[in-house]
């Protein structure tokens, strides 16, 4: 990916220079064909992972006239900038013959059957072999392709002597090819600059606003990592972005990531972007978007049978988004479609490629931190890039984290598998077979769930599976059982890839799953490692959320880093907006989950709208608690409110006509029954007298089960707070956010109730933010009269 900066130039003026890698150069010139996703074809694509591996395997043994990873950089100049080209070459072979420069390339396929190397890997090789000689004055120079079986280690070698006065007309004609890129680049960029000088904060500062722009702006001229506590009102979004496109100004970054969970987060930052554009900033926003939901096609198959966008997707690509980024300022969803159409290419593919030339990048959390899905574009070289991370919602990350560098393996799909390919090969049906008779005996061995020091001999034989699975996919052509082999494979080569991560920060362990399926898991219980392993490919992050308590949980399980740095944001709203009170009569602990206590909680419901028609969430641990609660309001309600119940398949369109619910005319309040920690519990905006009230029953504590017992027991041992990272802080999670949703600008007032005695106690108000410190203790007979007080005033 390029990366521009500002450099100082002997003539005392600025140029800048324009950095790319030597690989990403060459991918983007020489790409070219189809799309082709299927097994066997896409022999290119390394497996990172475990190529690295095998790399240093393959170097160490090429004896004293080999230097490995060589770093090689060339500045060509040009008018008004530099262009600098960054690589290292995987070995440099000095011996009587000459110089030879060796480029490593590992992947899952038989490379024996290569009859000539691959032309891009061909061109990074002979992009090192030109700046090696041009650096040390050879008139002559190899080069060597080195391929690489992944799963049998094979290795197939090409090499071709090339003359330097070749090589440098050769290279000549790329970077002249490569000129009107980095010319719009450079153009760019001076209008970009120029803009943001004259950028101010668009809204009067509220209330520790400056301050924490200030603090955001430090961090990333420091190069660290911040966490922010931002209560509701702090106006998280802007006060991040803001100071981020400033430290662009000054040259602190050069690209920023703003990465959610969830849609309607990234539809606030895009808003917040269009805001700042129309205060006068110039940068290219895009917002990526799933591939599913930018395919065209029914079905998403990507190759050039099924696909034909797919076919000859390469040749024409460039043009598109050439064409889009001297056109355009925002990739949004609905120009990428039309240009894609325009072009006859994958819009999502498309898109990709735009990012980089985009200023603002849109994203979920998965194009930075998942190991199968992150922006090779971007992060696939070992360089530090210009990149400044704006991590919103950051408490969604931990789960999220632990789930992308998890993997887990079922014992029924490898029998279903085998009986797929049953008389088609017989060595894949007997390593199926003995891998299936492993996962057998621990099978007959589990009774709930067993954990396991290591399974290094069985990782063995899963090896050989996923070769002989490679080979089978590659020798066959299309059939009935392709697609559900090769979601096996890809599964299993996922397995196999998290196997290499695998260290203290995992736990192996055995299980059955709902439909008693029975299942073997790398558990990633502490994904702080692997993401600060993401992290440092960027200069700076940000982490935000208005529920980080306690912040030191998040620090530990972010980041590995122990100087991160932590503030507080004030809260932009009155203590007098908000009624905060515990029912301290009634709790949803399961020993007290009778029709009595359903029957209270139901009085406390009817109560709170009583006081004040309006629109009220109520939320519960679980559906079937609040359906018992439903059952029971239904019976005092007498219609004195409209009712309606999340359920648990509600796709898109449900969700959004749930929704509209708030805002349609009623006579009567309106009571929606959801669960904690779902859908409706964090990210929606009712403002104003769209929501005026919200009950939150129990303390949001996950249910138990075999996962969160395996993370007690580890942060038990580990630091002696099992039961709190396992359940207390994820649980008081769920209560903040659900909270967070009833006061959300400063004409706002509303209830906030949570009805459960076992909030009183110190180790939950201990976790209460710091807003939270004026709130009333009620029962079932002195609540009505508070209601009353609070609303008269």
């Amino acid at each position: 990916m390029e990366q521009i900066e500002t450099i100082g130039a002997t003539e005392q003026r600025e140029l800048t220079r324009i950095r790319i890698s030597v690989r990403n150069l060459v991918e983007f010139i020489f790409r070219s064909g189809d799309i082709d996703n299927r097994i066997g074809k896409g022999a290119q694509k390394e497996a990172m992972q475990e190529g690295s591996r095998m790399h240093r395997k393959i170097q160490g043994r090429m004896g004293m006239e080999y230097r490995a990873e060589v770093p090689l950089k060339l500045e060509v100049p040009q008018e008004q900038y530099v262009l600098a080209l960054e690589g290292r070459a995987d070995g440099i072979i000095t011996n009587a013959d000459g110089v030879t420069v060796d480029e490593i390339k590992c992947m899952y396929t038989d490379v024996t059957r290569f009859e000539e190397p691959i032309f891009v890997h061909k061109a990074q090789a002979m992009c090192y072999a030109y700046i090696y000689a041009l650096q040390n004055g050879l008139d002559q120079i190899s080069v060597q392709l080195t391929y690489c079986d992944l799963d049998t280690e094979e290795i197939c070698r090409f090499e071709e002597a090339f003359s330097f006065f070749w090589l440098e007309r050769w290279f000549q004609d790329m970077m002249e090819a490569y000129r009107k890129w980095t010319d719009f680049q450079f153009a760019w960029r001076k209008i970009r600059q120029t803009s943001i000088q004259t950028l101010e904060f668009p809204f009067p500062y509220r209330e520790g606003q400056y301050k924490l722009v200030g603090d955001v702006y430090r961090t990333i001229h420091r190069k660290k990592i911040l966490f922010i506590q931002a209560p509701t009102g702090t106006g998280k979004t802007i006060s991040t972005l803001f100071p981020a496109i400033r430290a662009v100004g000054e040259n602190l970054g050069d690209k920023i990531f703003y990465l959610t969970a969830k849609t309607i987060t990234r539809t606030v930052a895009k808003d917040t972007c269009d805001l700042l554009k129309a205060k006068g900033y110039r940068g290219k926003v895009i917002v990526l978007t799933a591939k599913e939901k930018m395919c065209p096609c029914e079905e998403m198959d990507c190759n050039p049978s099924n696909c034909l966008r797919a076919k000859g997707h390469y040749d024409r690509v460039n043009d598109a988004v050439y064409d889009l980024i001297t056109t355009e300022e925002d990739f949004t969803r609905e120009r990428m479609l039309a240009q894609a159409e325009k072009y006859q290419v994958c819009p999502f593919e498309m898109s990709l490629d735009a990012s980089l030339y985009a200023d603002i990048i849109i994203c979920d959390y998965n194009y930075v931190f998942d190991p199968n899905v992150y922006l090779k574009r971007f992060f696939s070289e070992e360089e530090k890039g210009d990149y400044i991370f704006l991590v919103d919602e950051a408490h969604n990350l931990v789960e999220r984290g632990r789930e992308m560098y998890s993997a887990v393996l079922v014992k029924e799909e490898i029998l279903t598998v085998k009986k797929l390919v049953r008389g088609k090969d017989r060595k894949l049906e007997a390593a199926l077979e003995k891998c299936n008779r492993q996962m057998l005996e621990w099978k007959r061995e589990c009774e709930t769930y067993t954990i396991y020091e290591s399974i290094g001999a069985f990782a063995f034989s899963l090896m050989r599976l996923m070769s002989l699975l490679d080979i089978f996919l590659q020798s066959r052509g299309e059939m009935p059982e392709r697609k559900e082999v090769t979601e096996f494979y890809l599964n299993l080569r996922h397995f196999m890839n998290m196997f290499e991560r695998v260290d203290e920060n995992y736990v192996l362990y055995s299980d059955f799953d709902e439909t008693d399926r029975f299942c073997l898991h790398l558990y990633c219980v502490n994904p702080s490692v692997n993401l600060q392993d993401c992290l440092e490919r960027g200069k700076s992050t940000i982490f935000f959320s208005a529920t980080l308590l306690p912040v030191n949980y998040y620090k530990n399980l972010l980041s590995s880093k122990k100087d991160n740095y932590a503030v507080y944001a004030d809260s932009a709203f009155r203590e007098e907006q908000r009624l905060l009170f515990i029912g301290r009569d009634v709790s949803s602990l399961y020993t007290r989950r009778t029709l009595g206590e359903f029957h209270r909680i139901a009085l406390y419901i009817q109560q709170v709208l009583r006081a004040k028609k309006g629109n009220y969430l109520i939320f519960f641990p679980s559906y079937r608690f609040m359906e018992d609660v439903y059952e029971q309001f239904l019976a005092v309600n007498e219609q004195e409110a409209d009712c309606m119940m999340q359920s648990g398949n509600m796709n898109e369109a449900d969700r959004e006509e749930f929704i509209q619910e708030f805002s349609n005319p009623r006579g009567k309040s309106l009571a929606a029954f959801c669960v904690l920690g779902g859908i409706f519990s964090e990210g929606i905006d009712l403002k104003e007298d769209l929501l005026i009230g919200v009950l939150i029953v129990g303390t949001g504590l996950p249910q138990i089960c075999n996962q969160r017992e395996i993370l007690k027991e580890y942060y038990q041992e580990e630091n002696g707070q099992g039961f709190d990272y396992a359940y207390q802080y994820p649980g008081m999670n769920k209560v903040l956010q659900a909270a967070g949703r009833v006061i959300r600008t400063a004409s706002d007032r509303g209830i906030i109730g949570l009805l459960d005695e076992r909030f009183l106690r110190s180790d939950y108000r201990q976790l209460f933010p710091r807003e939270w410190s004026q709130y009333e203790v009620h029962t079932l007979d002195s609540l009505p009269g508070a209601l009353e007080t609070f609303w008269k005033k």
